[in-house]
């Protein structure tokens, strides 16, 4: 039997053409990503992506758009990660709070940054979401607003990259 993906949530936010990203060690590597994490059993995905930019970013994220649903296979493994990625703005940083476990330190990284550091980028999903969101695409927070961690799975079958 197939295994489910990793259900994931990301946020994209930008500021005066800066995009806000987390500097993360993975396995004794320091990568870019956006602020991103698992879905929790009981959340929704909008709580799951608010909670998950307070704790690796110290910053309150307002989701605004579905910006996508990407799913993605990693090259070695092959274990696949079926993320919901938001637009949205931040508001009220709180400079004192500890960050996530993992988290270095928060960055406003433009496209360009992004891309010369493409060789430490996470995933392609990083600098993808960042396209697709000075693209334009956007999609209606109602599509998935009500969506929790096992109506997502679900929807794994139809999401691509």
């Amino acid at each position: 039997m197939a295994r489910s993906p990793d259900i994931t949530v990301a946020a994209i936010a930008e500021t005066a053409g800066r995009f806000l990203c987390v500097e993360e060690r993975i396995n004794h590597r320091l990568v870019f990503n956006q602020p991103a994490g698992h879905v929790e059993r009981g959340e929704s995905l909008l709580e799951a992506v608010v909670r998950e930019v307070q704790e690796e970013t110290a910053w309150r994220f307002t989701p605004e758009s579905l910006l996508g649903i990407y799913l993605w296979r990693r090259p070695r493994s092959g274990r696949a990660t079926l993320r919901f990625a938001f637009t949205g703005s931040v508001s009220a940083h709180d400079p004192r709070q500890r960050l996530d476990h993992g988290i270095v330190r928060t960055h406003w990284l433009t496209v360009e940054e992004l891309r010369a550091a493409a060789g430490r980028l996470r995933s392609p999903l990083v600098l993808r979401c960042i396209e697709d969101y000075l693209a334009g695409i956007r999609g209606c927070l109602a599509d998935v607003a009500a969506l929790d961690l096992e109506s997502a799975a679900r929807a794994a079958p139809t999401a691509q990259l």
